[in-house]
This record gives C-alpha cells, structure tokens and sequence, in this order.
C-alpha cells in the first residue's frame, strides 16, 4: 500500500499462503496484466487516519479469533467507474464475520456494521481489461487457491510506515 493510502486494520495470512497469492500476481503479469505490489491482505476497516477507539476494540476482539480459516467463495468486481478491483470473495466463521463487523460498525468513517472479507487480486485495473483479467485468473487459480488461513491481525499505517500487530 502506498503512504497515501488510509490506515487500515487488517488480516494477514501464513507466509505461504501470502507466496500462493504471489505466484498468481506473476503469472497474471507474465500474461500482460499490471503487476500486483500490494501484500495479500484481507481488510477488516480503513479511515484516513483510524479512531483510537476502534483500534482498541479490534485489538481486543479480533486475536482470540485468530488464526482464521477462509474459504473463497467466487470473484467479485468492485467499482463502478473506469477503473475497477477485482477480488476473491471470501467466507470465515461466524464469530469472527460478527468481531469484524462489530469493528467495522464502530468506525466512524467506515461503512457501517458491514464487512466483505475478500482478498484484493487486482487493483484499480482499467474496466475494459476486467474480463479478461477474470478469464486469466480462473485459468491459473487452483485447489490451493480455495482456502487461506489468516494467523495475524494488525493496524497499518502506511503514512508513518507503521504497522502493529495485534
């Protein structure tokens, strides 16, 4: 994430899970598509700079959650303008989908009591390349791209180059 990126609370997965996700960001650039910098994640809230408040509450529920199952679900698109994210939609228990909205609800300049775990495959790619780029990563998506295992929580941000783990 870029340092004018907002402050996040987020999942991180095992180290091979985060190098399965990589491997598929190389051979999505191996086939002509923008190479995919950001570290695999999965964001529980951001705001451009998080409420202490919500850091707190997230460092006291989102450990003893943890380490997290998540399945992918299908693949989604987010954005309705030129350039779009394409994403893994994800499914965990349903103790941590409640802590994680719970977080999320008590963000004030988050969204709401709503969450939608995904993992970030491709961002801010220019609309027309989308289909394609779907075509691709289903090609070189595989059984060990079905299910990642979130061990870390923590708070980034990216403007102090900052990052607590939970």
């Amino acid at each position: 994430m870029s340092r004018n990126s907002p402050e996040n609370l987020l999942l991180y997965l095992t180290p091979e899970d985060e190098e399965s996700v990589r491997e598929v960001f190389s051979a999505l650039a191996e086939r002509g598509f923008p190479l995919q910098r950001q570290r695999p994640h999965i964001t529980v809230t951001f705001a451009p700079t998080m409420d202490q408040t919500v850091v707190d509450l997230a460092r006291d529920v989102l450990p003893p959650l943890i380490p997290a199952v998540f399945r992918r679900a299908g693949t989604v698109v987010f954005g309705t303008k030129s350039k779009q994210t394409v994403a893994w939609m994800l499914e965990t228990t349903d103790e941590l989908e409640t802590a994680a909205r719970q977080v999320s609800a008590a963000n004030p300049d988050g969204r709401g009591p709503r969450w939608t775990p995904h993992l970030t495959m491709g961002l801010r790619l220019p609309r027309a390349m989308v289909p394609e780029y779907l075509r691709a990563l289903d090609e070189i998506s595989g059984p060990e791209h079905k299910e990642f295992l979130a061990t870390t929580a923590a708070w980034w941000r990216p403007k102090l180059e900052q990052l607590e783990v939970f």
